[in-house]
């Protein structure tokens, strides 16, 4: 099979370094792609958002299968775009349709999705521009902290959380009186603060049936000890040690299994992945928010532990025969360390030369086996003559395979300090809070 991915981030990569594990895969082409997925196939300098563009390609390179990373093609209707067109129809997209893509679109209609189908969820009120001052005087007497949300897509900066009435009033404002994250924040979703652990747990359904992937935790915050801004994640472990079968038995029955359940209720066409965004609320899940595609860098840790061929598993989905399918986990420990821009992420300059040549063996990072190993994942690189240059704020997330936690985390960090760009920082403390 021909396969297209869409996307150029480390979860592309990833995916790349995947698929070409599968016999199924004849040909593999990444738009737009990064400097590490051109490894494993043929770069197309295209957005993943310029449908038009993506149809020639699929048409030209006789595309079989395109498997869509990032949330925005989701969310803008590539789905329906190739089941509309009598000339795209054919080739499996992996990815629910627009409708369903709402359920990371729109906060509100994730909530309202949520209380339909009684899948715990932290309280919440919706205002916009209508309903401005009833969404001051809510806010004003909410109990504090209060966590505010822009409704629609917002690059992953849309979620607020205030410590104060007027710190929280003066950002409603912002947001939509000023349009502080554009579209995005027309309608913002006013919730209760759930204190907690959180974690991340993934499923692949062809919408009657599903398969647990593996759970992982990653770490949003840009300084060691979860201190300072949030960023797209600063890296990530798996197994979750907390996520007990007791506990992810919870999470199936409560979240997973209603969530399947009210998509085919509602007739919502969802073949695709289902990230959900949880908390551990007193030992009990509850859903801090959907996201309808794999997370990054979650999936630098999810994908080194599952054994399964994902290539036939996306065929299956496809022809909506996930229940002849089992998964398969490594029992093994994964931990990626993402390496980061100077002033991420805030301002950074890009084309920095990155030098792996301190790498004392790096015929050590080309493969992972069953002794596990380590991979280097590109999430912001890219090639400039014979040089791989910085391209992102996040740029390599590297990410290994061992016995246990401790030594999953430290070959990461191995590895990381045989590889040097100028203004390079990543932390050292990804999974502290389960290491003695």
């Amino acid at each position: 099979m021909k396969i297209l991915i869409l996307g150029a981030g480390g979860r592309e990569h990833t995916f790349c370094w995947k698929i070409r594990q599968s016999e199924l895969c004849s040909q593999l082409f990444i738009a737009p792609g990064n400097a590490g997925t051109a490894q494993f196939g043929e770069n197309i300098d295209i957005s993943e958002t310029d449908f038009e563009s993506i149809k020639k390609v699929c048409i030209a390179k006789e595309i079989n299968l395109v498997l869509v990373g990032p949330e925005e093609p989701l969310v803008n209707g590539i789905y329906d775009f190739f089941k509309n067109d009598k000339q795209l129809n054919h080739i499996i997209v992996t990815g629910p349709s627009a409708e369903g893509a709402r359920l990371e679109g729109s906060k509100a209609f994730a909530k309202a999705f949520m209380l339909r189908h009684n899948i715990p969820t932290a309280n919440y009120k919706e205002f916009d521009a209508a309903s401005y001052e009833e969404g001051l005087e809510y806010i004003r007497n909410h109990l504090l902290p209060v966590v505010l949300k822009a409704d629609g897509l917002a690059a992953g900066k849309g979620v607020l959380i205030c410590n104060h009435s007027a710190e929280a009033m003066g950002e409603y404002e912002l947001i939509i009186q000023k349009s502080k994250f554009g579209n995005a924040g027309k309608k913002v979703v006013v919730e209760e603060f759930l204190d907690g652990i959180e974690l991340s747990v993934f499923v692949l359904t062809d919408g009657k049936d599903y398969l647990l992937f593996p759970e992982a935790k990653d770490y949003k915050k840009i300084l060691e000890g979860d201190q300072g801004l949030n960023t797209g994640g600063m890296g990530a472990v798996s197994p979750v040690p907390f996520a007990t079968d007791v506990f992810m038995d919870k999470v199936i029955k409560k979240i997973i299994e209603p969530t399947i359940k009210g998509l085919q209720e509602e007739k919502i066409d969802y073949k695709g992945f289902i990230f959900f965004g949880l908390i551990k609320v007193d030992d009990e899940p509850m859903v801090i928010e959907y996201n309808c595609r794999m997370g990054d860098p979650e999936t630098e840790v999810v994908l080194l532990r599952l054994k399964n061929d994902l290539l036939k598993l996306l065929i299956a989905t496809d022809k909506q025969q996930l229940h002849s399918e089992e998964i398969s986990i490594d029992e093994k420990a994964a931990a990626t360390i993402v390496a980061v821009s100077e002033g991420y992420p805030l301002a950074y300059k890009k084309g920095y030369a990155i030098d792996f040549s301190y790498l004392e063996n790096p015929q050590a990072i080309k493969h992972i086996d069953s002794e596990g190993g380590v991979m280097v994942f590109h999430a912001g690189t890219r090639q400039r003559a014979e040089q791989i240059v910085t391209n992102g704020g996040r740029v390599l997330a590297v990410s290994s395979l061992a016995d246990s936690l401790a030594e999953a985390i430290e070959l990461s960090k191995e590895i990381l300090n045989q590889i040097h760009f100028d203004g390079m920082y990543f932390r050292k403390d990804i999974g502290y809070e389960f290491i003695e």
